[in-house]
C-alpha cells in the first residue's frame, strides 16, 4: 500500500510558527502591555482589608456618657470554610429561633464574598456564647469575634441610633472608605454627625492566592491602625433630662424643651412616650418593629421637633405684637367688652371663661388669657399680614437645629382657604380662631421654645444646638451659630416681657402654676383644640430670670386639660430644679432624681 511521504520541514514550520506567536504575545504583555498587566497582577495578589474605626462618643455637658461603645461579642462565618450550607443553616436557626430559610439567604446574598467574614448574630449574652463555643469545632467556617456596639444610657429621641450600612448607602460611600460590615448613624444626632463621630478606617494588605485566600506573606510595616471618631461634646444636662422624664405625667404622650437663653444650647429635650434607641443595636424583630410602628401613641414620633400642634394661647403674644407694630392698637386700647364671648357674624365665638372679662387693655387681656380681646383685634388686622408676621419672628418656619430632620408648622393664607373651601369662603371667622392660636395654625415645640427665648434675650433669636463642642486631642467649642432680631421693636419686646411676668407673677394670672420662689418665671398658658381627644392640649412656654434671663423652655401635654393647671406646675418644678442645680450644692438636686435610665412609665 502506497503511503505519500509527508516533508520533514512541516512540522518544524508548524513549530515555528507556534514559537513565533508566542514571542509574539509574549513581546506584546511584557513590553508593550507590561505595566498594565504588572498592575492587573499586582491587584489580583495584594488586597487591602479595611479596619472599620471605633465611634466616637457622646457625651453631656458635665462630661457624662449619654451614647458610648460597649464590647459585644459577635458571631460571623466565612464562605471559603462552609462544607455543608443545610447543616449551617439548621444549626443557627436551632440556636437563635432564626428561620433556617432566612440563614441560607443570608449565605446566598454572601456567595461572591468568600474570605469575608459575614455577619449572623450580633450582641450574645453569657450563655449562648458558651453553647456556640461549644460547636466551634463543628462548624469550622463560623467564628466569634469581640468588637464594639452602641450602648445609649437612657431613652430619648435625640441621639438617634447607628445601624448596618444598607447597600444603597454603601454603593454612595463605599469611596469613603464603608464596607458592608460598617455601621453608620441612621438618625437623630448619630447621622447629623456621622463623618465627625465615625472616625478612619485603618487597613492592612494581604497577599493571597488565586482562590483569594491570604497567605499570611505580608506581616511587617503593611498595617495603618484605625482613628477613632472623635467625642462630641453636647449642651445637654443628663440630670434635668432625667428629672423631666421623671415627673412628667403617666400615660400622656407630650414634649418637653429647655433652651439656655445666651447660646441657644438645648439643655433637655423630652419626647413622651419615648423609645430605647438600643433595640436598634442588634436585630429587631419584625414583631417588636410593627408593635413599634403600630403603637397609637406613636413612640417613634419626636414631638420635640417633628410634633406639628395648634399652639392655643401661647400664641396670643404674636397677635399682639402685631397689633402693636401695625399701629392698629396701642397698649392702653381697650377693646370688646367680654361676657364670655364675642359675636362676629352669626357665629358666637366663646372665651375661655364663660362669665367674661369685661373691657381690657392689652396687658390685662394677656395676662388673664382673654379671647374675646384677640378675637375683636383679629376684625382689624389682614389675615396674610398675619401669616408674615408670624414668619418674620420664625414661627412656622424650621429652626435649623442640628438634627437631621425637622418639621415646619403652618400658618394658612387666603389662597389656602379659597383653594381648600371655595372662593367664596368667609375668612372673619378663622382669623378669629387664628389669632388665638387655634383653627388651622400648626407649630412645633422647639419653634416656640426659641421664640420665647428670643424674647427674654430682648429681641435676640439663637439657633438652637445640641453641640456645644469636640474631643481631637484636645476639647474645641463649636460657636458658629445663627442669631437673628425678631421682627418686633425693642419697646414691643418691653411690653410682652412685662405682661409676660404678670401673667405668671401676679394675683389672677393664668401662668400662676409656674410661680416659684428664688426667681422670676414669664410666661404663657395654653390651651389649644384637641380634635383627637375629649380634653385640651395643655402648653406653657416662658422663661426663667435670675440676674439675668437663663433659661426658655416649653411644656406641652397632649389631650390633658388647661395650660394654667397641667403644663404650668409642670414648669415651676422644671425651673426649680434647675434652680438647685445652678446653686452648684449636689444635695438639693441628687435626692430628686430617679436612678438613670428609669421614668415614671
Amino acid at each position: 500500500m502506497y503511503r505519500k511521504r509527508v516533508s520533514p520541514w512541516v512540522p518544524i514550520i508548524l513549530l515555528s510558527g507556534m514559537y513565533a506567536v508566542l514571542i509574539i504575545n509574549l513581546f506584546i504583555m511584557q513590553v508593550l502591555n507590561g505595566e498594565k498587566y504588572l498592575t492587573i497582577s499586582e491587584n489580583n495578589y495584594v488586597r487591602i482589608v479595611n479596619i472599620n474605626p471605633m465611634r466616637g462618643n457622646i457625651y453631656d455637658r458635665k462630661y457624662r456618657p449619654i451614647a458610648i461603645n460597649r464590647s459585644s461579642d459577635n458571631l460571623y462565618f466565612r464562605l471559603s470554610e462552609l462544607k455543608d450550607k443545610g447543616n449551617l443553616a439548621n444549626f443557627i436557626s436551632a440556636s437563635f429561633d432564626i428561620d433556617s430559610l432566612a440563614v441560607r439567604e443570608i449565605i446566598r446574598k454572601n456567595r461572591f464574598r468568600r474570605y469575608y467574614d459575614i455577619p449572623l448574630k450580633k450582641g450574645l449574652d453569657r450563655s449562648t456564647l458558651v453553647k456556640i463555643a461549644e460547636h466551634l469545632n463543628e462548624y469550622p467556617s463560623l467564628r466569634l469575634i469581640s468588637e464594639y456596639t452602641r450602648s445609649y444610657e437612657y431613652p430619648n429621641h435625640f441621639t438617634g441610633h447607628v445601624g448596618p450600612v444598607s447597600e444603597q448607602e454603601f454603593e454612595a460611600l463605599k469611596e469613603e472608605g464603608y464596607t458592608l460590615n460598617s455601621n453608620i448613624g441612621k438618625n437623630g444626632l448619630e447621622k447629623q454627625y456621622e463623618q465627625m463621630l465615625r472616625g478612619k478606617n485603618g487597613y492592612r494588605l494581604v497577599q493571597v492566592d488565586a482562590t483569594g485566600k491570604d497567605l499570611e506573606f505580608l506581616k511587617h510595616n503593611l498595617y495603618k491602625p484605625a482613628r477613632k471618631g472623635v467625642d462630641l461634646i453636647l449642651t445637654l444636662d443628663n440630670d434635668l433630662q432625667t428629672y423631666i422624664r421623671s415627673i412628667f405625667p403617666e400615660n400622656k404622650n407630650g414634649a418637653v424643651i429647655v433652651m439656655d437663653v445666651r447660646t441657644g444650647g438645648i439643655l433637655a429635650y423630652v419626647s413622651m412616650p419615648e423609645f430605647d434607641p438600643n433595640i436598634f443595636s442588634g436585630e429587631i424583630s419584625q414583631g417588636l418593629w410593627n408593635e413599634m410602628l403600630n403603637d397609637p401613641a406613636k413612640p417613634m414620633l419626636d414631638r420635640v421637633a417633628n410634633g406639628t400642634y395648634p399652639p392655643g394661647s401661647i400664641f396670643k403674644p404674636i397677635t399682639a405684637a402685631l397689633g402693636l407694630e401695625s399701629g392698629v392698637i396701642n397698649v392702653k386700647t381697650k377693646l370688646a367688652f367680654c361676657d364670655g364671648g364675642f359675636q362676629i357674624g352669626n357665629r358666637y365665638f366663646k372665651c375661655w371663661q364663660e362669665t367674661g372679662h369685661g373691657r381690657l387693655a392689652l396687658s390685662d387681656a394677656l395676662k388673664l388669657s382673654c379671647d374675646t380681646y384677640f378675637y375683636d383685634l383679629s376684625l382689624r388686622l389682614d389675615l396674610d399680614a398675619m401669616k408674615a408676621f408670624t414668619k418674620a419672628n420664625y414661627l412656622t418656619l424650621k429652626t435649623g437645629i442640628d438634627l437631621p430632620v425637622e418639621r415646619a408648622g403652618f400658618f394658612p393664607d387666603e389662597a389656602w382657604y379659597r383653594d381648600n373651601y371655595g372662593k367664596y369662603t368667609g375668612i372673619i371667622g378663622p382669623k378669629a380662631n387664628l389669632s388665638i392660636g387655634q383653627g388651622e395654625l400648626l407649630i412645633t415645640a422647639l419653634e416656640f421654645c426659641c421664640f420665647y427665648s428670643a424674647l427674654a434675650n430682648d429681641g435676640l433669636w439663637l439657633q438652637p444646638h445640641f453641640l456645644e463642642g469636640y474631643i481631637d486631642k484636645e476639647r474645641v467649642k463649636v460657636s458658629d451659630y445663627e442669631a437673628r432680631s425678631l421682627s418686633i421693636s425693642p419697646e414691643t419686646v418691653t411690653f410682652l416681657q412685662n405682661a409676660l411676668d404678670r401673667t405668671v407673677n401676679e394675683q389672677h394670672g393664668t401662668g400662676s402654676g409656674a410661680r416659684i420662689t428664688g426667681t422670676t418665671v414669664c410666661g404663657k398658658t395654653g390651651s389649644a383644640e384637641n380634635h383627637m381627644g375629649e380634653l385640651t392640649h395643655a402648653w406653657f412656654a416662658g422663661y426663667a430670670q435670675w440676674e439675668e434671663p437663663e433659661i426658655a423652655f416649653v411644656v406641652f401635654v397632649e389631650n390633658a386639660g388647661h395650660g394654667g393647671t397641667i403644663a404650668a406646675p409642670l414648669a415651676g418644678k422644671i425651673v426649680d430644679f434647675y434652680q438647685k442645680l445652678r446653686s452648684g450644692d449636689p444635695e438639693q438636686y441628687l435626692k430628686l432624681l430617679p436612678v438613670m435610665g428609669e421614668s415614671n412609665e
